[in-house]
């Protein structure tokens, strides 16, 4: 949806409802993107290393988490979606066949199913505010819109979250025609669905932080899911370490023509509008637009790429969302989490926001032809893999400082991360020219290190936490120290 069309409203706060539930998922791809293999047992932990010795690069669970991605579950879950006729975000309620109502439902009933797998590892909820009416708006009258979340308590961690979200809300090319057929297959029953896979696989596993689950609903109308959850997290104090908002995420085929599925977009949002004066003065100092909290996910979630998913690149895109447009990691971000939307790389126009027709031999709509499911297996493997290192990973450091100005040499230093299994940490640095990290040194655990001979001026600089078993928070981008 544009930004420019995001409504003002005001909020009347809903209750909420619990249950429970958890289960499993992953895939290969050459070109086009490979049949998806069966799913195999997890393999064991890898070995305790001792404090200060680095860690390997990769986890074997990892692996096998994406490998048990299943491109036929996911037409499962999406067929079923499809069958609601519309998921409109004022569509029908009651009925048990069609509508909004039917489908969040099915998904709360779906996560219980993966929960009762697991031995009641999911907590389930709908997560829900009245949205008041304005006729100028995309809700013309008071409306409950409902979110369906899923939540893997961490371990070690509870309170630090890490979310992968989509919306299960649809629409035709009339934004308040709640009654048309609007199969949103692929926006965003392809998200959704991959919300639901990537749940049976991860709840398999223990994780140290909380995994967040999130279906959203009201997207379509001004990104109203997004605003809720954002909101639902702040008020319970939740620290979100990454959002992972998937929105359009099964086409392989471009409004231009090409036919590619080996590659996906992330778009990392940098300087928050709330950024005041003093931030500003900082960023023209001494940089780090460039390298917010959310692009370092998007850095992160590229390297999960190329480590885990074969013969499939990243891109990352250094903007909120495609031209003038919005999805809800908008209202995560401008809450302060580090936020970014995953998506594919050659979206289809005629298949977005249309009315089933065709027209001059041109078919519209979003229907489930449009998706291709081994492409979308690859898309929730790259998703589970992230939600499986971010969740593993210890915290990332705070309070890291940089200096050296008008010397030869680099220094930086951090508060000790105050985790059980931490080996040490890792510092990174680049050209500023380049948009991921290219160097890094494993400094082992020590909060202070001098990089000789590396210029401040020449390099940006930033450092991650990593654990016995190698999973690594974000980079963080230091602040000036005196």
């Amino acid at each position: 949806m544009s930004l420019l069309e995001v409504p003002v409203r005001r909020w009347s706060v809903c209750s909420l409802a619990v249950l429970a539930s958890c289960a499993p998922a992953r895939l290969e791809r050459t070109s086009p993107v490979a049949a998806v293999p069966a799913v195999r047992a997890a393999a064991p932990a890898p070995a305790r290393l001792a404090p200060g010795i680095e860690p390997g690069g990769e986890d074997p669970r990892i692996h096998e988490i994406v490998g048990a991605v299943s491109a036929a579950r996911l037409e499962r879950d999406l067929r079923t979606l499809v069958a609601f006729g519309t998921r409109h975000t004022m569509s029908d309620t009651l009925s048990r066949t069609r509508g909004i109502g039917a489908a969040r439902r099915y998904l709360f009933a779906e996560f219980g199913r993966i929960s009762a797998a697991c031995g009641g590892c999911l907590q389930v909820q709908y997560v829900a505010d009245v949205v008041k009416g304005d006729p100028k708006s995309r809700i013309r009258q008071d409306t409950r819109v409902v979110n369906v979340v899923a939540i893997q308590r961490g371990r070690t961690d509870p309170n630090r979250h890490v979310i992968m979200q989509a919306h299960y809300d649809s629409r035709v090319t009339d934004v308040l025609d709640a009654r048309s057929e609007a199969p949103g297959a692929n926006d965003d029953g392809s998200g959704t669905v991959a919300l639901l896979e990537a749940a049976r696989v991860l709840s398999r596993y223990p994780s140290d932080a909380t995994l967040v689950y999130a279906a959203l609903a009201g997207e379509e109308q001004g990104l109203l899911g997004g605003e809720i959850l954002a909101r639902h997290a702040k008020t319970r104090g939740w620290e979100v370490a990454g959002v992972l908002n998937n929105d359009i995420i099964g086409n392989i085929e471009g409004s231009t023509g090409v036919v590619e599925n080996t590659t996906a977009r992330v778009f990392a949002p940098g300087i928050p509008p709330t950024a005041d004066a003093a931030e500003l003065r900082r960023f023209l100092s001494y940089a780090g637009e460039l390298d917010t909290p959310s692009r370092q996910l998007a850095r992160y979630v590229e390297r999960t790429a190329r480590r885990y998913i074969p013969n499939f690149a990243v891109r990352i895109v250094y903007r909120l969302d495609r031209f003038g447009r919005g999805g809800d990691h908008t209202p995560m971000f401008l809450a302060g989490f580090p936020a970014v939307r995953i998506t594919e790389t050659h979206e289809n126009y005629t298949r977005q926001h249309q009315n089933l027709r065709v027209e001059k031999g041109i078919r519209y709509g979003d229907v489930i032809g449009g998706v291709n499911f081994p492409y979308l297996a690859t898309m929730t493997g790259l998703n589970a893999a992230a939600l499986a290192e971010l969740g593993w990973a210890p915290p990332a450091p705070r309070n890291v400082t940089i200096r050296g100005a008008v010397l030869p040499s680099t220094t930086l230093r951090w508060d000790a991360v105050g985790a059980p299994d931490l080996a040490g940490y890792r510092v990174y640095w680049r050209l500023p020219t380049e948009p991921t990290w290219t160097q890094a040194r494993w400094v082992g655990n020590r909060t202070e290190v001098t990089l000789e001979n590396i210029t401040i001026d020449n390099f940006f600089f930033g450092v991650a936490a990593v654990d016995r078993e190698g999973h690594e928070s974000l980079v963080v981008f230091p602040q000036p120290g005196r």
